[in-house]
């Protein structure tokens, strides 16, 4: 599969088998996420891969964030909901926290260094879909608290930029659907 079928054929899938992926394709899929652009050559991203019960820190850490919003609840009501959070990190067999890790050049320039870190996840998520991966870029509030940071031990520069979930898809990818890029385009002549 060439780049640009790659790109236009690619589509979040969010159902995936539980089979597991060989280690040796995650390093393949991970090496593709380190050749992502970045300014000054910092190469400003880590990466968490989480499998089997390494899985478990990512369900520790929606659970930490639940229950820090829920002060009302207790008991069995709060268990079964930080049961339910915990869970959401089993929906793959293999879970990436991509980390945008800043480099300490004074050259670098943090919206960069974040740009950067997200280039790296594309780059992951298109080499998984030309090995045959269904996969599916997750964020949201969680992933943002320092609750979730905490769990996984980040400094304090550090930002998760997104959990990338991975698999063998469990699902038809969905229909493309995209404006019009001469509606999204301004030339300047």
């Amino acid at each position: 599969m060439n780049v640009e079928e790659a790109i236009r054929t690619r589509r979040s899938i969010g159902r995936v088998k539980p089979d597991p992926i060989d280690r040796g394709v995650i390093e393949k899929l991970l090496e593709a996420a380190a050749w992502a652009p970045c300014h000054h050559h910092t190469q400003p991203w880590t990466f968490i891969v989480m499998t089997g019960d390494g899985r478990a820190k990512l369900g520790e850490g929606y659970a930490r964030v639940a229950a820090s919003a829920l002060p009302e609840l207790s008991g069995q009501e709060l268990e079964e909901r930080l049961a339910k959070e915990k869970l959401k990190a089993f929906r793959a067999p293999v879970v990436i926290a991509a980390v945008c890790s800043p480099s300490a050049d004074p050259k670098a320039v943090p919206a960069e260094e974040l740009a950067a870190a997200h280039a790296a996840v594309q780059n992951l998520l298109l080499a998984a879909h030309a090995n045959g991966l269904g996969a599916i870029w997750r964020s949201g509030d969680p992933m943002y608290h320092p609750l979730m940071k905490e769990t996984f031990g980040l400094h304090a520069e550090q930002e998760i930029v997104g959990f990338v979930y991975l698999g063998k898809p469990d699902m038809q990818a969905p229909a493309a659907r995209r404006v019009p890029v001469t509606a999204k385009t301004v030339w300047l002549e």
